[in-house]
């Protein structure tokens, strides 16, 4: 799964994803810095697996992972071309997801490219070159849908559809705010919109911010509750400082700042989680593993995660809660309280669910 980290140039947009990822993407403070994306791949955190590590003495742990893209800055006119637009919107179609980074910080060392700090105005700005690049893709479905309407029918709903989301794009409101069956969710799937995509914003704050939200935050959370997105708040240069750090020296960072976990940390989770997946476990003396799985998967689909043998030759599966393992201290103590069950074909997975599969081919 791809995430798109976007922002206006300037904003902190590379430099947070060097964090996530420590994959040295350039970083200055000139435009245009990221022209081809920069891509890096990152585990995605979760105590859990240290916990059962510990547990089963693995001698292995592996972590789910995430991708995350660093598309270059976005400037007004990006629809029709301008800057670097053109390329923008295409690598930005290419992912499953958006992670806008908004400044929310004053500093007059480093250069605005609008002149001055305002988040909800560099949130309007990207967000309404990708509603004038979807507006002229739904247009041309609609002409499309209408024309083919005339021998079949069954292009009419096509038509509606496209037009109930046209609707918004000209309100300058996002697809994603638009309410859709699944069958008209279907229809709309191949259009790639990006407005349609889950979004996260990140707010970028000073230092001396830390622990509190300024008013730029504020502004930015009271935004983002129109469309029913996230807002994450850190300061990405902190942020920068802590990802160089491991173990007990991170650890002290954060306490010294009041922080339980780092903002990157957040982001990951949240975006993970945007794009609708959760993880399953499986743990053993070799490895313990987590594996991702969309929300509302059934048992036969998460076995065939791990080898399409599994799913295809799928019997039962073996399942006990992670919380319920460790409450309990041990598997077979949690087999002795009888909280291991036995579930089938029909059984959807839960999040922290540890499994072994039951299959025969």
């Amino acid at each position: 799964m791809k995430i798109g980290i976007v922002g206006l140039p300037n904003v902190g947009k590379s430099t947070l994803f060097n964090s996530i990822t420590n994959a040295g993407a350039e970083c200055a403070n000139y435009p245009f810095c990221t022209i081809e994306p920069n891509v890096g791949v990152v585990p995605v955190p979760d105590e859990r697996l240290d916990v059962l590590g510990k547990m089963y003495d693995a001698e292995k742990i592996t972590h789910a992972i995430i991708e995350f893209v660093d598309i270059a800055g976005l400037v007004k006119g990006a629809s029709k071309g301008e800057g670097l637009g053109n390329k923008f919107l295409s690598h930005i179609r290419e992912t499953d997801s958006i992670v806008e980074v908004v400044r929310c910080f004053d500093d007059s060392n480093i250069v605005h490219v609008d002149g001055s700090v305002d988040p909800i105005r560099d949130i309007e700005t990207i967000n309404l070159e990708l509603v004038l690049a979807d507006l002229e893709t739904v247009n041309k479905r609609i002409d499309r849908a209408s024309k083919l309407a005339k021998g079949d029918k069954k292009y009419l709903v096509e038509e509606d559809v496209f037009k109930k989301i046209r609707t918004a794009l000209e309100d300058g409101k996002p697809a994603r705010i638009v309410e859709l069956t699944d069958d008209e969710k279907e229809i709309v799937k191949d259009a790639f919109l990006l407005t349609m995509k889950p979004i996260l914003y990140v707010a970028n704050m000073s230092e001396s911010d830390i622990g509190k939200e300024n008013e730029y935050v504020k502004k930015v959370r009271e935004y983002a509750k129109n469309e029913n997105a996230e807002v994450i708040s850190l300061c990405v240069k902190i942020e920068e400082e802590l990802s160089s750090l491991e173990g007990e020296e991170k650890q002290e960072m954060l306490e010294a700042m009041g922080l339980d976990e780092s903002g990157l940390d957040k982001v990951i989770k949240a975006s993970y989680d945007l794009l609708g997946l959760m993880s399953f476990l499986t743990a053993g003396k070799k490895e313990v593993r987590a594996w991702t799985i969309k929300k509302g998967t059934k048992a036969p689909g998460a076995a065939g995660k791990i080898h399409t043998d599994f799913e295809r030759g799928f019997i039962k599966a073996e399942i006990v809660s992670y919380d319920d393992l460790i409450r309990e201290g041990s598997y077979q103590k949690a087999k002795e309280a009888g909280l291991v069950r036995l579930e089938g074909k029909e059984y959807v997975m839960k999040n922290g669910d540890i499994v072994e599969f039951k299959f025969n081919v």
